[in-house]
């Protein structure tokens, strides 16, 4: 390795010096040489300690501790996981390191800390994610201490397509610098395509950290791969065959619900009941096609997709690779800077955030091309603003140990009509409409240690999941009759009718009837003059349902988190309040106590 001077605490003088040295020397001169240099240091810090008690030291810089304590909120796992990998990253570089969920720290040790790295994502418009949010609520509090001694440096993961883009990250590094905090290294904001900035911002930390400035940490993105058997990860997607894939959906339905069953077959990637399957979908031929008619360049003219310098065709590129169907005010301060278009430049001035809002919404690339034209003066400079295609998460609905070797996931089909086109979800109508038995897609398991069954088998359960939010409780209920567990079951499904609508309806009633699912109450809300949703059913049992809160039971939500999960938690309060005869301040500390003991957990989107 060629010595420089930022990897190395050597003048330019020292390291073209040392260069030059070092390759000329035999295996004896480097061993001999070795222990000299041992000696002499031994040598020099029995000096420097004499010399230390006669003349105390001044201006010098403290020494940084070895000791790093890494805290992450994290709703999907990413943050987890990212977590996770810059602590054994770290530990391998002689580091000693405490990794923990904001939820599981003490908040009164933060002020023992010298060292502090968050990694936390953003959750909804800009909120913590569930086991951040008790932290957060205390760092910004009025009982945060001072925190003067403290390094710190955060890793933010968003979404640049939602407004409050890595809000919950920006908010701790201005409250940790807030308090007196140092950064240890400038805080990163990674989209969806996270594991480059992620792995170049622990080698920051890293150089920081040692003070060489490069580490060398890792030569490779920070990426969260799964499992310790398998080299397939998020950046190593495994191509898995499709098995089955079939419309839940009876006759007459408003909706459509793809059940996939997907082969893991020599991937070696496995998964427990919780977690989430990625996709790595393509974009809609026709709206691609649609695309290039207003372009005016050749569809078949190259582009470089990557730092790698991955080279592909312009309608590849806008097939596989980027994402259209969704517009942000980041993509459109790119897209200005390369056009001309003085009604852009007009829409993103200050004053104009509301209609900025409202034009974002429910639109794609091809609307902004059809309103304000071409931008750049090549096709390369086009793609050049646009972000890779992110994956799809879906809620894994089966438990590997009663379906070894596949996963099965249930998706909602999403079209709608907006502007005066009809609009598909990508991953979605990609799975309902060009996926067969037999083909073959990109996939990734992504563990989610926030939504997991008791360790107690006993553990008396309730679910809360509407439509696609079902995928979950369905591999629960698998593993749980796999395991023989005997612990108490309760389900709250939802949808428009019972006819259509019922998704697993028949799976439902057999483990109904064979005891493995002990309750079962459903709202149809299109059935019924005044419309019934799963948190009227909650109310009507409200008394049996604090019984088995106060039995132990933990509680699961999966599905929409801005209406049906904020209702449903808004009613588990109500619940509590009321049959707990409690005030609502109280219900809420009940509430938060059950969410700290993970008896409390939420899938929500």
């Amino acid at each position: 390795m060629q010595l420089q001077v930022i990897n190395s605490p050597f003048n330019e003088e020292q390291v073209e010096l040392l260069n030059r040295l070092l390759p000329t020397l035999t295996g004896s001169q480097k061993v001999w040489l070795s222990g000299y240099l041992t000696a002499f240091h031994s040598s020099s810090v029995a000096t420097l300690d004499d010399n230390v008690r006669a003349f105390p030291a001044r201006n010098h810089e403290t020494p940084i501790s070895k000791e790093v304590t890494i805290l992450f909120g994290s709703q999907t796992g990413n943050a987890q996981g990212l977590a996770k990998k810059a602590g054994k990253t770290l530990e391998e570089k002689g580091f000693q390191v405490t990794v923990s969920a904001m939820s599981d720290f003490k908040p009164n040790n933060l002020k023992k800390i010298r060292n502090l790295l968050i990694v936390v994502s953003t959750h909804g418009e800009g909120d913590p994610p569930d086991n951040a949010l008790s932290f957060h609520e205390f760092l910004h509090g009025r009982r945060a201490p001072k925190l003067s001694d403290l390094n710190y440096s955060v890793l933010a993961l968003g979404d640049s397509s939602y407004e409050h883009f890595c809000q919950t990250g920006k908010e701790f590094d201005q409250r940790l610098k807030e308090l007196g905090g140092t950064q240890l290294y400038p805080r990163v904001d990674c989209d969806v395509d996270f594991d480059e900035p992620a792995g170049e911002w622990l080698d920051g930390v890293l150089g920081r950290l040692s003070k060489t400035g490069d580490t060398n940490a890792s030569n490779r993105p920070l990426t969260t791969q799964q499992t310790a058997e398998s080299t397939y990860s998020r950046s190593n997607p495994f191509q898995a065959e499709v098995l089955e894939n079939i419309n839940l959906n009876g006759r007459g339905s408003n909706k459509e619900t793809r059940h996939l069953e997907i082969s893991l077959e020599g991937s070696g990637l496995s998964y427990q009941p919780g977690d989430c399957l990625g996709i790595y979908p393509e974009n809609d031929p026709s709206l691609v096609d649609q695309l290039l008619e207003e372009l005016k360049w050749d569809a078949e003219e190259s582009v470089t997709i990557n730092k790698q310098g991955d080279i592909r065709s312009l309608k590849v590129a806008l097939t596989s690779h980027y994402e259209i169907t969704n517009l942000s005010k980041s993509l459109l301060e790119k897209v200005a800077k390369l056009s001309e278009n003085k009604d852009l430049w007009e829409l993103l001035s200050p004053g104009n955030e509301e209609r900025l809002k409202a034009y974002i919404e429910g639109r794609d690339l091809l609307d902004l091309v059809r309103d304000f034209g071409l931008w750049g003066g090549s096709a390369q400079e086009f793609v050049s603003v646009l972000r890779k295609i992110p994956p799809r998460l879906y809620s894994i609905a089966s438990s590997l140990t009663a379906n070894p070797g596949e996963v099965h996931l249930t998706i909602g089909t999403v079209r709608y009509n907006a502007h005066g086109r009809e609009r598909k979800g990508v991953c979605s109508s990609f799975c309902a409409e060009r996926l067969e038995p037999g083909d073959t897609l990109p996939i990734f398991i992504q563990h989610n240690e926030n939504f997991k069954l008791p360790e107690n088998p006993d553990t008396p359960i309730i679910m809360v999941g509407p439509g696609t939010g079902i995928a979950p409780f369905r591999s629960f209920m698998q593993e749980r009759e796999e395991i023989g567990a005997e612990g108490k079951s309760w389900l709250f499904f939802g949808d428009q009718h019972f006819v259509t609508d019922f998704l697993y309806q028949t799976e439902w009633q057999k483990w109904l009837k064979d005891g493995v699912l002990t309750k079962m109450d459903v709202a149809f809300s299109r059935d019924t003059e005044e419309k019934v949703y799963v948190q009227h059913r909650m109310l009507e049992h409200s008394k049996e349902l604090f019984e088995w809160l106060e039995e132990g039971a933990a509680v699961y939500i999966c599905g929409d988190e801005k209406n049906m999960a904020h209702d449903v938690h808004h009613t588990l309060l109500s619940i509590i309040e009321k049959e707990g005869g409690m005030s609502r301040e109280k219900a809420e500390a009940y509430l938060a106590d059950m969410q700290q003991k993970r008896r409390y957990q939420r899938d929500v989107y």
